[in-house]
């Protein structure tokens, strides 16, 4: 029986992801998209919208989105990034006509580690105590939220 192609992303100018394919088999990863010195501040977008097309041809579609949705950010230039990250994820998802759903962090992280508050670390340890070779943080928390989204949502 086929899985819902599920895409879990934790945005920013490094972007963790972790996707769930149709056979129920999970890859995971992250994704710089950091501005090159000689190309304009829209580039970075652009790459991104092409790295999200490049995910749905590899699954041959995606069934849902779910990003982690942040309210408070340590910087003026992190809040402007996840803005324009999360506005270019949702017109895509609109133009694909993808569901897509912002999930808080901390409901993510009590799902993950059973504290709302659990810091990266502990999110990591939960994930690799999942079987998940983590490497990165941002890649932590999208598999926790791409969990969250199969325990919960039907996925």
């Amino acid at each position: 029986m086929a899985k819902a192609r599920v895409l879990a992303i934790d945005l920013g100018t490094t972007t963790g992801w972790a996707l769930r394919s149709n056979d129920g088999r999970i890859a995971h990863g992250f994704a710089r998209f950091k501005p090159d010195r000689f190309e304009g501040g829209g580039m970075r977008y652009l790459r991104f919208k092409r790295w999200l097309t490049d995910i749905k041809q590899s699954t041959e579609g995606l069934d849902a989105v779910y990003f982690e949705e942040v309210r408070r950010h340590l910087g003026v230039d992190a809040a402007h990034a996840y803005g324009g990250f999360m506005a270019h994820l949702t017109a895509w998802c609109e133009h694909h006509q993808i569901p897509y759903q912002g999930i808080p962090v901390g409901t993510i992280k009590k799902h993950a580690t059973g504290k709302g508050n659990a810091g990266k670390a502990e999110v990591i340890a939960a994930m690799r105590a999942l079987g998940h070779p983590v490497t990165d943080d941002n890649e932590a928390d999208a598999l926790a939220l791409l969990h969250w989204a199969i325990a919960t949502q039907e996925a």
